[in-house]
């Protein structure tokens, strides 16, 4: 299935998880795909995978953080692959569970940091690209808690509140040059992200009780919504933000 062929997708945070599960499957439909991570072994181990299923990607080493790093991203995308069709804005952090006033001011800045500033300094160097080329198509990953309360993740969820509010905002913004952005919004999927929850005693009975379809999802199943979002068979799909959840939190 070429689904993407001859289309170049960037996917941020490839180096496990959500991100992995996606740039495999982006290589798999035939894009061409760029895995961009801090994590060196794990994102060319996900370069490796891609190439394997037939695909064919690189990476780029990438603090999101960083903006002359994430610049760098861009540029060496273009350079390689001579443009950007698709981008995954995935890199992500939850930062620790605290009431609010627990929350340390080093936990805040590396939390907004990496999630609401590192999809804003992703978008502000894909987007002139995009326009150059006369469109394309960005995703960024928020979180369940981006539409919903989260206890004890006061930080977290600001930041991927955040995140649908300035991927709607660049909707609105760049929809008339033909570039369409959305928000997904995944739940408790099984990452490293939620390691912590799936080490618990009582984890299942957590599960069971917060997840109306009663299990945690997998980083594939996420993958599936942002392939979809990222074809044509979405093309008048732009803002809003989509839940992948179990139906928790809705």
């Amino acid at each position: 299935m070429n689904t993407f062929a001859g289309k170049v997708a960037l996917v941020t945070g490839g180096s496990s998880g959500i991100g992995r599960a996606t740039a495999i499957k982006f290589g798999e439909r035939g894009a061409r795909v760029v895995v961009a991570a801090r994590r060196e072994r794990e994102s060319k181990e996900t370069v490796d995978m891609i190439k394997k299923a037939g695909g064919e990607a690189m990476f780029v080493q990438t603090d999101v953080r960083i903006a002359s790093q994430v610049e760098n991203m861009v540029n060496q995308t273009v350079k390689e692959y001579g443009r950007l069709d698709i981008a995954f804005n995935n890199a992500g952090v939850g930062g620790i569970m605290a009431r609010m006033i627990r929350t340390t001011e080093e936990i805040f800045d590396e939390v907004v940091d990496t999630n609401f500033k590192g999809v804003w300094l992703s978008m502000k160097y894909e987007i002139p690209v995009m326009l150059k080329q006369g469109g394309g198509v960005i995703i960024n990953n928020a979180s369940i808690a981006g539409v919903s309360t989260a206890e004890r993740l006061s930080v977290y969820s600001g930041s991927k509140h955040a995140i649908v509010a300035i991927s709607n905002a660049a909707a609105t913004e760049y929809g008339r040059d033909n570039i369409r952005v959305v928000a997904i919004c995944p739940g408790w999927i099984k990452t490293r992200m939620t390691e912590e929850l799936r080490a618990q005693k009582d984890a299942d009975a957590i599960i069971q009780s917060s997840v109306p379809l009663k299990r945690m999802g997998e980083p594939e199943e996420v993958a599936e919504m942002v392939i979809w979002l990222a074809s044509d068979a979405a093309s008048y799909v732009s803002g809003g933000a989509f839940v992948v959840s179990g139906g928790m939190g809705i």
